[in-house]
């Protein structure tokens, strides 16, 4: 680090502990005070901006990594930004960007972003093309439109607005819904260690018809229910995206849902986590 003092594994060891390990600058100070190094919260904060500069070159080869999948994840989290001035925060994005979840090499790549439109995913793809595993955020409408790229939907956000009326006990036939789902699990489930032309294969075989009863069924029963009712709203969610989420049937690659990009986030909600409970304590604490 230009005319810097810390050694590079001091330098890692500040990063590891506050990304990783969700351990704030005011702890590790004290933590390291137990030492006697004093080393100033403003002093660590400014080891970790210079040793992620440092890194940009490592991030830009795993981007370029990232990106040579033919198959991509993304998903967005929010996170809590310091608003200097303010004396309070406010929400920015962390976007991730994952290989397919079948590839034998695995990769993400995260992007710190302070909003929500398609201009940061449009930005950070550049013209990647190939098919992206995403929600149904609307945003991602026009990501998917550039550079001939493919959109694949996710049946885990279709059950869940299911399982959420189920919860509540507001809908019988979201039971329904959920046990059509299940049967088409199964069969991802017994899929998943297949070569994707395999799985393509074993899809349109025992899954192609589960899907095909499941929309009938949808239909049978949007008839049955009321407009804008809670069990309306899901069985559209599920008509309306009807496409993507069935374009597994048609390449042996894709996923059937987007859980392994949602996975990927657990880093940044334990981290909300942590700010959480480290807000609790400075409550109680003379501290």
């Amino acid at each position: 680090m230009d005319k810097g003092l810390p050694s590079p594994g001091l330098v890692a060891h500040t990063l590891v502990s506050r990304f990783v390990d969700h351990i704030p600058y005011y702890r590790q100070e004290t933590i390291n005070a137990r030492s006697g190094v004093h080393t100033p919260r403003s002093t660590l904060a400014g080891w970790s901006g210079a040793g992620g500069a440092e890194l940009q070159p490592l991030f830009d080869a795993h981007r370029e990594f990232v990106l040579g999948a033919q198959v991509l994840h993304a998903d967005e989290t929010p996170v809590n930004m310091l608003d200097p001035g303010a004396g309070k925060t406010k929400r920015a994005y962390i976007w991730a960007y994952a290989r397919g979840s079948f590839d034998a090499l695995p990769g993400v790549a995260y992007d710190f972003c302070v909003g929500r439109g398609a201009q940061y995913p449009i930005a950070f793809l550049g013209e990647w093309s190939g098919t992206l595993v995403r929600d149904a955020y609307s945003a991602y409408d026009s990501v998917v439109r550039l550079h001939d790229r493919k959109a694949a939907g996710c049946l885990a956000h279709a059950r869940r607005k299911y399982d959420e009326l189920i919860k509540d006990n507001r809908s019988p036939v979201a039971t329904q819904a959920v046990q059509h789902i299940a049967l088409i699990y199964r069969v991802e489930h017994e899929a998943r260690a297949m070569t994707a032309e395999d799985r393509l294969v074993c899809r349109r075989l025992r899954a192609q018809p589960l899907w095909d009863e499941f929309f009938v069924w949808l239909e049978l029963e949007r008839s049955r229910v009321a407009e804008g009712s809670a069990i309306a709203k899901a069985l559209d969610y599920s008509n309306n995206h009807w496409a993507t989420l069935t374009a597994h049937l048609q390449d042996g690659r894709l996923p059937v849902d987007n859980n392994h990009i949602e996975n990927a986030h657990g880093r940044w909600v334990a981290r909300r986590g942590c700010s959480a409970a480290a807000n609790w304590r400075a409550s109680v604490r003379p501290w």
